[in-house]
Order: C-alpha cells, then sequence, then structure tokens
C-alpha cells in the first residue's frame, strides 16, 4: 500500500487531505503534536467524517496512524524517509517549524523512487515557500540530489470544515463541496496517484479565483458579522446588510479576476452564487471567531482583502466594500488568537491607519490607504 505523512491533524487535516488520500489508497500517518488525537488515532486506526448536506452521511475512514513529532520525532523522520507522499494542513506561518523534521526525513531516503510534497493551506504558493525552508536546512549537494527525485508541487484546496462540537475527539463534519487542485508540472513520478484531487497546467488562476471568492467572502461575513455581534457565518448571512456587503465584495473581486485572468463573467457570477450558498449551509456552525482569527495574516499584503483592493485602487477605482471590511478587521478580537492580540496592541499604539499601514506594507499616500482613511 503506498504511504502518506500528512502534518496537521486537525480536523482540515482528518477531514479533507487525510480522508481523500485514503480515498485514494495511501495508508495516511498524521503528525501532529496533540496527545489526545494522536493516542486516539492509534488506539482505533480509524475516524468519522459526517458530510452535513440535506443527508447527512458519514463514512468511516481507514488505515490512519499517528505520530506525536513533539515527543517522537525520530518517527515522524524514519514514516518520511519511506512515504510516497507527504502533505500539510497546519497553517501557513507553522511550515517553517515542520521543515526541519520534513528535510531530515528526506535525506535519510535511500530508495530512487518519486515523493511528493504538496502543503494544503490557506494561502498562495504554500508549497513553494516550504520548499524554500526545507532546502534551507540542506546542503546544495544534498538540495541537488533530493530535487532529482521529489516534487513539491503547489496546491489550491477548498473545503469548509467547521469546528464542530462532538463527544468523539476524531469526529469531523464538513461541507458536501470540496476542490483540491494540484499543479501537474511539478509532480515527480509517472504515476502520482490523487484520487479525487484535479491536475492542472497552471494554478494560479484557480488559487487566485478561489482565495479572492471563498476566503475574501468568508473573511466579509466574519469581520462584519463580528462587528454585528454575530456568533455564526449562518446568523451574519442572514442579515441583509451583511448578505449585501459580502456580495459587493465579491463583485469588486470579480472585476480583478476578470481582467487578470479572463474568466467569464457570467460563470464567475454562477460560482460567487455557489459560494453565498455553501456559506449558508443549515446543517454547518461555522463560529465568525473561528473563520475571523489570523488577522494580520488575512490583512497582509498578498492576501484576501488586500491584495484585490490594491489592484482596484491603483486603477483608480474605488473598492468600497473592501476597504470597509479591512476596518472592520482591524477591529477584530478572537480570545487565545495571538494575531488578535498583536493587532490590538499594534492598533492601540499606532491607530488604525498606521496599523494598517505596517501590516498592508503599503505607504501612507497609497490609493487604498487613503480609501481605508476614509472609513
Amino acid at each position: 500500500m503506498m504511504k502518506a505523512v500528512h502534518f496537521g491533524a486537525g480536523n482540515i487535516g482528518r477531514g479533507f487531505i487525510g480522508a481523500l488520500l485514503v480515498d485514494a489508497g495511501y495508508e495516511v500517518t498524521f503528525v501532529d503534536v496533540n496527545e489526545k488525537i494522536i493516542d486516539a488515532l492509534n488506539e482505533r486506526n480509524e475516524y468519522k467524517v459526517t458530510v452535513a448536506g440535506e443527508r447527512k452521511e458519514t463514512e468511516t475512514v481507514t488505515n490512519v496512524r499517528g505520530i506525536n513529532s513533539k515527543t517522537n520525532e525520530k518517527e515522524a523522520i524514519d514514516a518520511i524517509a519511506e512515504a510516497d507522499i507527504v502533505t500539510t494542513a497546519v497553517g501557513p506561518t507553522v511550515l517553517p517549524y515542520i521543515a526541519k523534521t520534513i528535510a531530515q526525513g528526506l535525506k535519510q531516503r535511500t530508495a530512487s523512487k518519486p515523493v511528493n510534497m504538496i502543503a494544503c493551506e490557506n494561502a498562495i504558493r504554500a508549497t513553494s515557500q516550504l520548499k524554500k525552508d526545507v532546502l534551507s536546512h540542506l546542503s546544495e549537494e544534498e538540495t541537488t540530489a533530493l530535487l532529482k527525485d521529489a516534487g513539491f508541487a503547489d496546491a489550491a484546496v477548498d473545503r469548509i470544515v467547521p469546528n464542530v462540537q462532538s463527544d468523539d475527539i476524531l469526529h469531523v463534519t464538513v461541507e458536501p463541496f470540496f476542490e483540491w487542485v494540484v499543479e501537474k508540472p511539478a509532480l515527480k513520478g509517472d504515476a502520482v496517484q490523487l484520487g479525487k484531487a484535479v491536475l492542472v497546467e497552471d494554478l494560479a488562476p484557480y488559487i487566485e479565483r478561489k482565495l479572492f471568492t471563498v476566503n475574501t467572502g468568508h473573511a466579509v461575513a466574519a469581520y462584519v458579522g463580528y462587528r454585528k455581534g454575530k456568533k455564526t457565518i449562518k446568523e451574519a448571512l442572514a442579515d441583509d446588510y451583511i448578505k449585501h456587503r459580502v456580495r459587493g465584495a465579491l463583485n469588486e473581486t470579480k472585476a480583478m479576476l476578470v481582467e487578470e485572468y479572463q474568466f467569464d463573467a457570467e460563470a464567475h457570477e454562477d460560482y460567487i452564487d455557489k459560494i453565498l450558498l455553501r456559506f449558508q449551509n443549515p446543517h454547518l456552525e461555522d463560529l465568525v471567531e473561528r473563520v475571523g482569527r489570523g488577522p494580520i495574516r488575512k490583512l497582509g499584503p498578498a492576501d484576501r482583502l488586500v491584495k484585490p483592493a490594491k489592484y482596484l485602487a491603483e486603477k483608480g477605482l474605488h473598492p468600497e466594500s473592501l476597504a470597509e471590511t479591512i476596518f472592520d478587521a482591524l477591529h477584530f478580537y478572537a480570545e487565545g488568537d495571538p494575531e488578535s492580540e498583536e493587532l490590538r496592541a499594534l492598533v492601540d499604539e499606532k491607530g488604525y491607519v498606521d496599523a494598517f499601514c505596517e501590516i498592508s506594507k503599503l505607504e501612507k499616500d497609497h490609493p487604498l490607504v487613503e480609501i481605508v482613511a476614509k472609513e
């Protein structure tokens, strides 16, 4: 049986990527520091995933085990040395911390067989960043040898996996829709098995379509919903004002996507409609605070709000809904979220405009900063 090592045994790791890898014929080893989850995986070697649609369906994911990388890094390194594929769903900021372990595992490989790395993160070209981090732990000679058989393929991932409470620590609830798009030319090997993943020649349009529609829309619902006192995304989108704001922002990002990638305007409008229906799935309860976490990353220069707003502002347009959402995001706070703490301290010290300039890397005279300042 083919072997996969997946970093991140959280809900997205188990409910999305791990489940798809098992479905594609892999034995999946989850690597994480959550002792309770890892112990449960090793006790059962299976877990349940519920697909929350009109008819709830629950499937059992088998052929899984876990490694606690905090207490048993050597076992994780050994697993990588034997793997056919290594994937991640840990959050983009965590990738540098797991890169050394991955590098050590790749160095330990003796068989000349292909291995592919795919970072399944909500970030643009996360695998390229992981590759850079991994190679920083290798010599030039080791890098040359490694890249003969090791592929680093960027991917775009899309599935809503809310934090639904359950008595079972391993049980995950997911939405029916999912999309895993992988850039084919970067894969090594003639017969890479990725099951229901879609392989494409150029990933860029898919990355940005997803980031600036799904992630932007989710962020608008979360940040406007937070300021309006809403607890869940479903509750937020039941509010006509918030729904109007989300639609407005997605019309703005649509203008950028259609111009940049020549997406068909009508087809993209249908895509927006589908996304809004997904957000309003009555069977999912996704918390506003969960979706809004990490506001500094989400206000970054290449991320879901600032990049499209900057693009439009520089063309003399007025991305009103995106600018309003940027201001809403500067107010966001979720207890226990380090970025919320950092953002609050930065705003207290510098004020909203200067804090935004520091996070977005924009000068104060940039047209987008001027639009946000008016808020």
